[in-house]
């Protein structure tokens, strides 16, 4: 069988950007291709594509369609949604008919296979077998606060879950929502994870040198970084993280908060650096930009002597994976350890629950250096044992 991961077109794979769903497509086919699996992945055009190994056929689309604008969330990227869709429709066409083989057709977007569904014959469909992951967080929640939002923005998502042959979700919640409530049959679902990439992700590739020079990029030379990745918006609370922390920063002169992501919500991110000048800790509370997934952001979590994971809702929560898998301890909310199996299977291997005594667990983790060399090997162990790409890949193809 001939397999294809059809990347989303949201940013060309690699990404250059935090782009989560773009990160699991490349991690994915590097492992299946590894393991000897015919694999390729159909991914927007980009004359500017970051260098890759990966075997890529690309979907037209005019350049302009890649420019950071349009990648930001808008009415023009959801047109590009639309017109990728529909070229990508027409690619896959040319491929399933010039194939001799079986195919397995792997989507991740909703937009990319509503329109395929819509555009493609059933007769054109009779070698092809047809794979969806769910990747959205909105699945979380009680079904009547969020069955509209369903209605209206993700009744293609729905679609998708009823027509595809095999249906992935990164949570148990997301399985029941389905089934209770949209009649998914429940024997074509099956539960996997995000892997990480232990081999980008490790705190052994960067240099006490790298480490200093990264931390002086924002004037925290000599601190003690706490760290969170993250879009910046309500939903990654970044705001309730940086709250938690001042009183802490405030006893401990020498403590920093750094936080990275594209910003979604502009006001909100205001809101965080409003916070920071009235607590007169603006110097040690610092915004990293967008940086970039891979070897750069790596040397971010190596930086910090721990990160933070406070989310409100969350399909999966990459983040968490590649903390650990830099050997970096991190704090993760109790809702999401509750809602996400791996996480509470995993609790206490570097996955430390933010409860009532969070200021203690911080001094533990700052204070107890036994303690942290323990946290921080349990850390990369988890990470490398049980979270990696190639275990999920392995986990995955039991079901294709």
């Amino acid at each position: 069988m001939k397999y294809y991961e059809i990347a989303t077109g949201y940013t060309s794979i690699p990404a250059k950007i935090g782009a989560a769903t773009e990160k699991d497509v490349e991690g994915q086919t590097k492992s299946m291709v590894k393991m000897g699996y015919d694999v390729v992945i159909v991914d927007i055009n980009d004359s500017d594509r970051a260098d890759t190994n990966l075997p890529i056929t690309e979907v037209y689309m005019p350049q302009f369609f890649n420019s950071a604008k349009v990648v930001s969330l808008g009415i023009v990227h959801k047109v590009k949604r639309v017109l990728y869709s529909i070229s990508l429709t027409h690619k896959l066409h040319n491929i399933i008919r010039k194939s001799k083989e079986p195919i397995y057709l792997h989507f991740h977007n909703q937009y990319n296979m509503f329109f395929f569904m819509k555009l493609t014959s059933k007769s054109l469909l009779k070698n092809v077998t047809i794979g969806y992951t769910v990747h959205s967080y909105i699945w979380y929640g009680k079904y009547e606060n969020i069955k509209e939002t369903i209605k209206k923005r993700y009744f293609q998502e729905v679609f998708c879950c009823q027509k595809a042959d095999r249906l992935f979700v990164l949570n148990d919640v997301v399985t029941k929502m389905l089934v209770d409530n949209y009649s998914i049959d429940p024997t074509k679902i099956r539960k996997i994870f995000n892997g990480v990439d232990t081999d980008v992700y490790d705190e052994t590739t960067v240099s006490d040198k790298e480490i200093e020079d990264t931390k002086a990029k924002y004037g925290l030379q000599g601190k003690t970084v706490v760290f969170q990745v993250g879009s910046i918006c309500p939903r990654k609370n970044q705001l309730l993280s940086l709250q938690m922390m001042l009183p802490i920063m405030e006893k401990n002169k020498n403590l920093a908060f750094a936080y990275a992501g594209g910003i979604i919500d502009a006001e909100y991110a205001a809101s965080i650096q409003n916070l920071a000048k009235k607590s007169g800790m603006k110097d040690r509370i610092v915004y990293c930009g967008e940086v970039p997934p891979g070897a750069e952001l790596n040397k971010h979590y190596v930086m910090a002597r721990f990160t933070m994971f406070n989310s409100s809702a969350e399909a999966y929560g990459l983040v968490i994976t590649e903390s650990l898998s830099a050997s970096r301890p991190i704090f993760v909310n109790e809702h999401l350890i509750e809602s996400i199996s791996y996480w509470k299977e995993n609790e206490g291997e570097g996955i430390i629950r933010i409860t009532s005594d969070f200021e203690k667990k911080v001094d533990m983790l700052l204070n107890d250096e036994v303690y942290y060399q323990s946290m921080k090997l349990k850390s990369r162990k988890v990470a490398y044992d049980k979270l990696s790409w190639d275990a999920s890949t392995r986990l995955h193809m039991q079901y294709m």
